[in-house]
């Protein structure tokens, strides 16, 4: 898995006449974590899905401006939305599992690319599966409804979901949002595990204190970016001493 740096440039979305992003400008290195933190309606989530382009799925949005993923401005006419979506792994708030077996909300991005292999799709879930830390706890109940598992495991899910593509990059908006304490932080070690293995992670979060866990935080106000913060490395020993 190659990893990739995000960037916007003088970035600018409307939609409509109502302006939602103000001249953005920040920069995130490759292989790390960042947060974007703010109030309700300040545009955290429409800056975390410009990098994926699913703001264009909303009429009258327009943009001005760059994101850029490695280097490549997401906005340019040369670049097919659907590969980019494959490399830019998407994590909801609501993790809302498809009427399906684990194995198959699992699988499902493979199907829809119309992979028939049936030894490369296996492969691939129980990799996705483990890598988002689930393995263990599903492995003999693949067949079985997602929707009969735990929050934190649906949430799991929902990131191997995002993870069966191989991505380069993944975005989350406000992964712990719906998640009790104790699944909010199996999620949240799940990021930074799949961190150090060489994932780049932008988040949304409401919650300053997760902004602990990562390298660098952009403060969002009515649009604007108000403070960039850079973070010393997050100590999980420190924090259960507290």
């Amino acid at each position: 898995m190659s990893n990739l740096k995000v960037e916007a440039i003088d970035f600018n979305l409307y939609y409509g006449e109502y302006q939602a992003l103000k001249n953005i400008q920040f920069q995130a290195e490759e292989n790390t974590i960042t947060a974007f933190i703010g109030p309700s309606g300040c545009g955290k989530s429409t800056l975390l899905r410009s990098f994926n382009r699913m703001n264009d799925l909303i009429p009258g949005v327009r943009t001005e401006g760059e994101t850029r993923v490695n280097g490549i401005n997401v906005y340019d006419k040369s670049v097919a939305v659907d590969i980019l979506r494959k490399q830019v792994g998407m994590v909801f708030q609501k993790p809302n599992p498809f009427p399906k077996s684990i194995f198959e909300n699992v699988a499902y991005g493979l199907r829809v690319d119309g992979i028939r292999d049936k030894q490369l799709i296996e492969e691939r879930v129980i990799s996705s599966i483990k890598q988002a830390a689930l393995w263990d706890e599903v492995k003999d109940k693949l067949k079985k409804s997602a929707n009969a598992l735990s929050g934190g495991q649906q949430q799991r899910v929902a990131i191997a979901r995002a993870l069966i593509n191989e991505p380069a990059m993944i975005i989350a908006d406000e992964p712990t949002g719906n998640l009790d304490k104790k699944s909010g932080a199996e999620v949240m070690a799940l990021l930074h595990q799949l961190h150090e293995q060489g994932s780049t992670i932008v988040m949304v979060t409401h919650d300053q204190k997760l902004s602990k866990h990562t390298q660098r935080t952009i403060v969002l106000e009515d649009g604007l970016v108000s403070d960039i913060q850079v973070n010393p490395p997050y100590v999980p020993e420190a924090e259960e001493g507290n």
